[in-house]
C-alpha cells in the first residue's frame, strides 16, 4: 500500500481546493467551541482534572485528520467511553490520583494498540458485530448512568455511592443536604442548557454554559457561598512519557481496553457512516479502526484519556460546513491555544455548570425514538435492548458491554438455530417452487417433499436440522416416497451437519424413503464429497436445480 493509501490525509491535501479553507477554518473553530468544555466536563466525568480533557483534544484529532477515512468526524472525549474509562480505572487505582492517571495513559496506549492490530487484521467488520438495537441499549444505559451521577454535583451533595441505583437511593436519603445556591445555578444552566439546544442549536451550548456559570461566579464570589469550581487550570503543553504499570494490572487494564475498543469503534462508525452517507462517500472500516488507534496512541502520549468518535462535535463540523480532514487539525491549533494562553478564567467555572453540559449529553445518548420502532417492529430486538440497558445499570458498564456482546450472540445464535424452513410446491402459471403454507395454490408431487432448511447444516443448528425433517415426514398425508432437500440456502456444511445428514440419510432409508439434494455447491458440495457423504446418496440423487430433482422422481416414478 502507498504512503497515501496509509495517511488518507495527504491525498486530501493534494487534492485540496482553496475555496475550502474559509468553511474549514470557521467548522474548526465552531468544533474547538464545542470542544473544549465539553473536554473540561467528561474529564470531571472520567475522574480527570480539567486539564487532561483539553489534552486529549489536541494531537487526537490531528492523528486522525491524517490517518482517518472520514472527512466529517471528530474524535476527542465521548461520554461512553469516559464512563467506561472510570469503571475500569478506579478498581485498579483507588483514590490515588496519581496512579489513576498513569493508568488512564496506559490504557489509552492499550486501547490504541489494539485498535491498530484490529485494523491491520482487517476486523473492521466487528462495528457490524453489536447491532443497533444491543448499541442502543447500551448508549442508554450509558445515558441514565451519567445523568444520575451529575445529579449530586448539580445540587451540591457529594456522592459517595457509584452504583447507578444506589445514586439514587442516596440522592433520597440525603437531599435534605442540597446546597440552594449551587442547586439554583446548575438548574438555571441546565434549562438555559436546554432552551439553547431547542431554539438555536447552532448556538454551542457547553461553551455558552460555562461561561454565564463561570461570570455569575466570579461575580457574586459564589465560591465563597460554598459553590464548587473548577479551581486553578495549568496552562501549557504536557509532558510526554509511558509511565509504568503494576504487573497485576496489566491483564484488567487490557481486558478493560479491548472491551473499551469495542464499543467506542462501534459508536465512532455509527457516526462516521451516517455522515459519509449524507455526504456520498464511502468509510474505510478497517483504515477507521487504525485511524482511531494512532488518535488513542497520541492520546495517550500527551497524559489524555481515551478518545472516540464525537457525534455532537461531528454534526457541528458538517452543520457549518466543514469540507475536508483539515477541520480536525484547525480546531485541534484552537483547542491548543486555549491551553497555551485562556486557561486562567476556567477557575471559575462551576461544577455544577460542569453537570448541566453533561446531563444534556447524558440525555443525548438515550434514543427513545429507536426502542419505539423497535416495539412495534422487533418484539425480541426491543426486549434485548431494555435488557442491555438494565445490564449496564444493574452490573455496571464494563460487565454491562459483556452482557452486550452475550446478547449480540444469543441473538445471532437464536437466528441461526432456530431457522425457518419450508415445503415447497408448485403454483400454476409461475416459475419456481414456493412455500406452500404461504401461498394456499401450490401443489405438491404426490410421494415428493421438496424441503428448503433456511441455514447451513452446523454445529449450533444440526440437531434442528434433524428434528424438522422428521417432524415434515411424519405429518406428510401420506408416506413420500422421496425426501429432496433444497440446498440453496446452505452455503457451508461443517462435519457435525455432515452426520447430522447422514444421520437422516439412514433413517429415512430405513423407512424406505431417499434422500435426495438439489441445488449443492462450494464448501457444502465439497463436504458432501470429503466425508463420503456425496457417494452414500448418490449421484443420480445429486441434482443442479429443484426443478430437475422434481423431474427425475416423476420420471423414475411413471
Amino acid at each position: 500500500m502507498t504512503t497515501a493509501g496509509w495517511i488518507p490525509g495527504l491525498a486530501d491535501l493534494r487534492g485540496y481546493q482553496r475555496a475550502w479553507l474559509p468553511n474549514d477554518l470557521l467548522a474548526g473553530l465552531s468544533v474547538a467551541a464545542i470542544q473544549v468544555p465539553t473536554a473540561i466536563a467528561y474529564a470531571t466525568l472520567a475522574g480527570f482534572r480539567p486539564e487532561v480533557g483539553l489534552y486529549a483534544s489536541v494531537l487526537p484529532l490531528v492523528a486522525y485528520a491524517c490517518f482517518g477515512s472520514s472527512r466529517q468526524l471528530i474524535v476527542g472525549p465521548d461520554s461512553a467511553t469516559c464512563a467506561m474509562v472510570a469503571a475500569t480505572l478506579l478498581p485498579l487505582a483507588g483514590h490515588d490520583p496519581h496512579r489513576y492517571a498513569d493508568y488512564s495513559v496506559v490504557l489509552a496506549l492499550l486501547v490504541g494498540l489494539c485498535s491498530i492490530a484490529g485494523g491491520v487484521a482487517r476486523l473492521g467488520f466487528v462495528a457490524d458485530f453489536l447491532a443497533r438495537p444491543i448499541l442502543t441499549g447500551f448508549l442508554n444505559g450509558i445515558g441514565l448512568s451519567i445523568i444520575v451521577g451529575q445529579f449530586g454535583k448539580l445540587s451540591g451533595i457529594p456522592l459517595v455511592s457509584k452504583a447507578f441505583f444506589a445514586q439514587l437511593w442516596e440522592l433520597g436519603a440525603r437531599f435534605g443536604e442540597t446546597d440552594t445556591t449551587t442547586l439554583t445555578l446548575g438548574a438555571g444552566l441546565l434549562v438555559m442548557l436546554i432552551a439553547l439546544k431547542r431554539l438555536a442549536p447552532k448556538v454551542p451550548g457547553p461553551l455558552a454554559g460555562v461561561i454565564v456559570g463561570g461570570l455569575i461566579v466570579f461575580a457574586f464570589d459564589l465560591s465563597a457561598h460554598g459553590v464548587v469550581v473548577v479551581g486553578d487550570v495549568p496552562s501549557g503543553l504536557p509532558s510526554f512519557g509511558i509511565p509504568s504499570v503494576e504487573p497485576d494490572h496489566v491483564h484488567p487494564l487490557l481486558v478493560g481496553a479491548l472491551g473499551i475498543t469495542l464499543v467506542s469503534y462501534c459508536s465512532a462508525m455509527l457516526t462516521a457512516r451516517s455522515f459519509a452517507a449524507r455526504n456520498h462517500y464511502e468509510i474505510d472500516a478497517n483504515q477507521d479502526l487504525v485511524a482511531l488507534g494512532v488518535a488513542n496512541v497520541a492520546a495517550g502520549l500527551s497524559q489524555g484519556f481515551v478518545i472516540s468518535g464525537a457525534d455532537s462535535r461531528t454534526a457541528v463540523n458538517d452543520a457549518v460546513g466543514g469540507k475536508s480532514r483539515l477541520t480536525g487539525v484547525f480546531a485541534a491549533v484552537a483547542t491548543g491555544a486555549v491551553v497555551l494562553f485562556l486557561t486562567a478564567p476556567m477557575r471559575y467555572i462551576p461544577a455544577a455548570a460542569l453537570a448541566a453540559v453533561l446531563i444534556v449529553a447524558g440525555a443525548g445518548l438515550i434514543d427513545t425514538a429507536t426502542l419505539a420502532r423497535l416495539r412495534g417492529i422487533s418484539r425480541f430486538e426491543y426486549r434485548l435492548s431494555i435488557a442491555t440497558t438494565l445490564g449496564v445499570l444493574i452490573v455496571g458498564v464494563l460487565p454491562g458491554i459483556l452482557v452486550a456482546v452475550a446478547l449480540a450472540l444469543i441473538k445471532v445464535l437464536t437466528a441461526a438455530s432456530r431457522p425457518t424452513d419450508a415445503i415447497l410446491g408448485t403454483i400454476p402459471g409461475e416459475e419456481g417452487q414456493h412455500d406452500i403454507a404461504e401461498h394456499a395454490d401450490a401443489a405438491t408431487v404426490p410421494g415428493l417433499i421438496v424441503y428448503r432448511f433456511d441455514a447451513a447444516p452446523l454445529f449450533f443448528n444440526a440437531g434442528y436440522f434433524k428434528q424438522r425433517i422428521r417432524g415434515v415426514v411424519a405429518s406428510a398425508a401420506e408416506k413420500p416416497s422421496w425426501l429432496l432437500y433444497s440446498a440453496e440456502a446452505a452455503n457451508m456444511l461443517d462435519f457435525t451437519g455432515a452426520e447430522a445428514m447422514e444421520e437422516i440419510r439412514s433413517e429415512l432409508a430405513a423407512q424406505g424413503i431417499t434422500l435426495a439434494i438439489a441445488r449443492s455447491r462450494g464448501v457444502f458440495d465439497a463436504m458432501l464429497r470429503l466425508t463420503g457423504l456425496a457417494d452414500r446418496i448418490g449421484a443420480e440423487h445429486l441434482f443442479p436445480s429443484v426443478r430437475s430433482g422434481v423431474h427425475a422422481f416423476i420420471e423414475r416414478r411413471t
